[in-house]
């Protein structure tokens, strides 16, 4: 085996200051070694001092015999709680190198999360060795053939298992294809004593991380076993990662329950699966871009990139290389080779956002990349073929733009396979309840904040309200009330006039138009609450307001009292 800088170092002080002194049959039993390795005693028999030369001590160390390639020396029963390793040379490099341990599916040992390691092979020194020298840092299991390795795997997770290749039964490999049928699926070291190409490849292919030769350098297997632990942790993150994007942008993620709003998710779902090109068409912050997310997600294209593009926010000369790409010294300042989000995005989808106001050049180079799928970086003659679902958006009228000469008739119509229209807010009052929910919960989860209870009379006012941002309007409105108000209820009297329909004009009844027009009652009944709320419960003002007397008013509240205000 080949010893390593740091450990030969160690070894070397070791055997100097024990060695020298002790008997050659005790150092034969202490390092684990024939007595015949030691040669003729310079001074007598077995019994007599043995005076090491520094050759000597060399040919000691090299022939240790390391875990995996004999039988370990027999030691005294370790007592309850006590790790010992059967050999102290082996003991000695163990203790004096520490490796960091990653955190994953941690277990407690000793007082410590540690992660969990299964150990399968067949030759009870070789795993009982490995055990004790990896039980320091890790959740240490063992298992003498496969099928005992398979019932450990069905009845716990495991982090890492290192597998011997060549096994009575079922082989090493078995271990390999048992291992990734797991949900969470632990990193696999394949050890063996007849190392070849070949069975590391074949070893690799199956799905294994690494692979070792035996003897084991226990050094170099705990490095193996960290970077596998590291390697395992970035699997869990981005598969995290997914789940959240999943959860975020699937269409059971759009909040809202109108009719209109449940046609836009019908056709997502229906076009998703597909390849084609698709227009999305809407106001501003009426979410178009969490559409795209959401037919992206919905897509066989989910793992792969989704690369956002806003073209009103980048001039024509900088759109075409953002798109494109460029070759080092195509145009001043370009100092070095840019890889376009075309070409970012291979086997995944690109969204254009406000492609109406793309210029004529880009809408040329735009329609050729989109029927043929390629393009030219600029300053390159190569052509690049890729594999992109293109969803461009837009809030202007491109039917309109190209009857005026603004846009390309060819190129709207490439856009225009699939067209989405998201609904303006003003046109689904019934999702702005449970928009107006979904926000402040959030907003209040991240400031820290007690949610904020928006009142009946409150909600029928922003209900009303025309809402010309949208959802991003209603979005900022939401965090503008949990920041400034940390709690507490919102009442119709703490919204701006703007919601109410009240200004510096005179005050004019937004209250729906009652069912039938000409019914004194319920007209009575619309002019008395908007006197209220104009008065904000003051009585006395209401009836001046409605020119009526105090006492006349308190006689209709107390006819309608779900028409009174509470004074603020």
């Amino acid at each position: 085996m080949a010893i390593q800088p740091l450990a030969m170092a160690r070894l070397a002080d070791l055997a100097r200051a024990k060695v020298d002194s002790i008997p050659r049959k005790s150092v034969a039993a202490q390092f684990g070694v024939g007595r015949t390795v030691l040669g003729e005693p310079r001074l007598g028999g077995d019994a007599s001092p043995y005076q090491f030369t520094a050759e000597q001590r060399v040919k000691i160390l090299q022939k240790h015999r390391p875990i995996g390639h004999s039988r370990p020396t027999r030691t005294t029963r370790p007592r309850v709680g006590e790790t010992r390793l059967a050999n102290p040379l082996q003991a000695h490099v163990c203790q004096s190198v520490s490796f960091p341990v990653d955190r994953f599916r941690l277990r407690r040992l000793h007082g410590r999360m540690v992660p969990s390691v299964l150990i399968v092979d067949d030759e009870k020194h070789t795993r009982e060795g490995l055990q004790q020298a990896l039980q320091e840092n890790y959740d240490v299991s063992v298992a003498a053939s496969a099928d005992e390795g398979f019932n450990l795997m069905d009845a716990q997770e495991f982090d890492v298992i290192v597998t011997d290749l060549r096994m009575p039964g079922k082989s090493g490999l078995k271990v390999i294809d048992k291992a990734l049928t797991l949900p969470n699926r632990p990193a696999v070291i394949m050890m063996t004593a007849y190392g070849s190409i070949d069975s590391a490849v074949e070893a690799m292919k199956r799905g294994a991380v690494d692979f070792l030769t035996k003897p084991v350098n226990i050094e170099r297997l705990e490095i193996l076993i960290q970077r596998a632990l590291k390697t395992r942790t970035l699997e869990v993150e981005v598969k995290q990662l997914h789940e959240r994007l999943d959860e975020k942008f699937n269409t059971e993620g759009i909040v809202g329950h109108s009719q209109k709003l449940k046609d836009v998710i019908e056709r997502v779902r229906l076009v998703a699966p597909s390849k084609a090109t698709i227009l999305i068409e809407g106001e501003t912050g009426t979410g178009k871009e969490l559409i795209a997310q959401a037919i992206h997600q919905a897509s066989p294209r989910a793992r792969a990139p989704f690369v956002a593009v806003h073209c009103a926010a980048l001039p024509a000369a900088l759109l075409e290389s953002e798109l494109f790409g460029h070759e080092r010294g195509a145009f001043t300042g370009a100092t070095e080779r840019r890889v376009g989000r075309f070409e970012a995005a291979d086997g995944g989808t690109v969204f254009l956002d406000e492609i109406g106001e793309i210029g004529p050049e880009i809408q040329v180079k735009l329609l050729r990349f989109l029927e043929t799928r390629s393009f030219e970086r600029i300053g390159s003659t190569k052509t690049l073929t890729v594999d992109v679902r293109l969803v461009a958006a837009t809030n202007r009228n491109l039917e309109q733009m190209v009857r005026d000469g603004k846009f390309r008739e060819d190129l709207f119509f490439r856009l225009n396979v699939v067209r989405i229209t998201t609904p303006a807010l003003r046109e689904r009052p019934e999702d702005i309840p449970v928009l107006l929910d979904h926000f402040i919960r959030q907003f209040s989860k991240e400031n820290a904040y007690d949610p904020v209870t928006v009142e009946p009379g409150a909600m029928q006012h922003l209900q009303r309200y025309g809402w010309p941002g949208n959802i991003r309007e209603l979005r900022n409105f939401a965090e503008n009330v949990v920041v400034l108000r940390r709690g507490g209820s919102l009442s119709e009297f703490d919204l701006e006039p703007k919601f109410r329909g009240a200004g510096d004009a005179p005050p004019v009844l937004h209250s729906p138009p009652p069912a039938n027009p000409l019914s004194v009652e319920e007209n009575e009944k619309r002019l008395l609450r908007e006197a209220l709320i104009k008065a904000r419960g003051n009585r006395t003002q209401a009836a001046e307001l409605l020119g009526i007397s105090r006492r006349t008013l308190h006689r209709k509240i107390a006819q309608w009292p779900e028409l009174d205000v509470v004074d603020r």
